[in-house]
């Protein structure tokens, strides 16, 4: 084993040796612009990025033709929201949200709100779930649009998307749910959960930062998005900028990886996950379970240690252990996590909180060393205090 010992695959994950060998070529030997479609090396690079579509397409149960390429899954948030409401054409539009989204769905909200439309932030209860009345007690003859994530980037909860579908589109509306955390690590079938729009981030799932995709569901005419890149008019007019032709390669690769790891990966990474709860539950009975119990990603564990500050811990740890206090995009704020306080929990134990992501290349000699010095920290700190 060796130091220091990565465990926040939440923030973002190691490329994956067989996605960085099949992008290699793409930047020395198969590097033409897919937009030159008139010469080989073009022409190379357009069919390259079409198998990764169909990979990244095969992973989710859809189409090929309903596989937009961004830049990253903020992007395609942006996308599915803002260019939703901006298509259609009208001032006084309403979408619904969750007090636990990805700041990328509540900021691209504030900002429809800021020019004139309207948004419902539902509360969500201890475990990080929406009431699902409330979510019904929400639509108004206006609302278009309800975006809810499927799994959260903090507590790893899994929502009930297929019945926010079913509620959502017999209101007459479209569902968008951000898929970055879900995508690669349980089963996604978009038509059976009936999602209309879902945002995916390559770097979540062992390929490489600076690429996502969105999902748009083709048997919905309706659907309509604004563009919020302009230029070429890549991606069918909807997300114009050369495309970034090795990382798309790396995200069809690794999309294709997880279709054939997932069920053992995650069984592997859920094992791993509830024998480090369980070494740091017997040495700590009083450890607090941050999100639902069962019902969570498999890696995920997000815990509160009473009485010992998270930031403690990361500084003992900073060159031995990578774990996080909450999301990694959001870390360089003081402010409490957003998450953590839409689920009730107490400030002293938010600012106890810890988040491990476990993930693929995470071994059990490295949880057992994780929780062993977990322990071995908190009981230093305690004899300080």
């Amino acid at each position: 084993m060796q130091l220091p010992i990565y465990l926040d695959n939440h923030a973002t994950t190691p490329c994956d040796p067989q996605v960085m060998e099949v992008m290699q070529p793409f930047f020395t030997k198969f590097f033409g612009n897919p937009s030159s479609r008139h010469h080989v090396f073009g022409a190379q690079a357009g069919e390259a990025i079409e198998v990764a579509r169909e990979q990244v397409a095969s992973l989710i149960v859809a189409a090929p033709k309903e596989i937009v390429f961004t830049g990253c899954a903020t992007e395609s948030n942006n996308l599915a929201i803002r260019g939703l409401i901006e298509a259609s054409g009208k001032s006084h539009r309403h979408v619904i949200t969750a007090a636990t989204e990805h700041h990328s769905v509540l900021e691209s909200c504030k900002h429809l709100e800021r020019l004139g439309h309207q948004m419902t932030v539902l509360p969500v209860d201890r475990y990080g779930l929406v009431d699902l009345q409330k979510l019904q007690d929400a639509f108004r003859p206006e609302t278009i649009l309800v975006s809810i994530m499927m799994a959260n980037n903090e507590i790893g909860t899994i929502a009930p998307i297929a019945e926010m579908a079913a509620i959502t589109h017999e209101r007459g509306a479209l569902l968008h749910s951000d898929l970055a955390q879900a995508t690669g690590k349980i089963p996604i079938d978009v038509k059976k959960l009936g999602v209309d729009l879902a945002s995916i981030a390559a770097h979540k799932i062992y390929a490489p930062k600076g690429v996502g995709a969105l999902y748009i569901r083709s048997s919905v005419p309706s659907i309509r998005l604004s563009a919020q890149m302009l230029g070429g008019g890549q991606e069918r007019q909807m997300r114009s900028g050369t495309y970034n032709v090795p990382g798309i390669v790396g995200l069809g690769k690794a999309a294709q990886l997880c279709q054939e790891l997932m069920k053992d990966e995650a069984t592997r990474i859920e094992r791993l996950r509830n024998l480090l709860f369980n070494s740091i539950n017997e040495a700590l009975p009083e450890v607090v379970l941050n999100g639902h119990p069962t019902q969570r990603l498999p890696g995920n564990l997000n815990i509160s240690l009473p009485g010992i500050e998270s930031e403690k811990i990361l500084t003992a740890f900073r060159k031995e252990m990578a774990i996080s206090s909450g999301a990694a995009c959001t870390s360089a704020s003081s402010e409490p996590s957003h998450v953590l306080r839409a689920i009730g929990l107490q400030k002293e134990l938010i600012h106890c909180s810890l988040r491990f992501g476990i993930g693929r290349f995470n071994t059990e000699e490295e949880i057992i060393y994780a929780a062993k010095r977990l322990n071995e920290e908190r009981q230093r700190i305690w004899k300080q205090n």
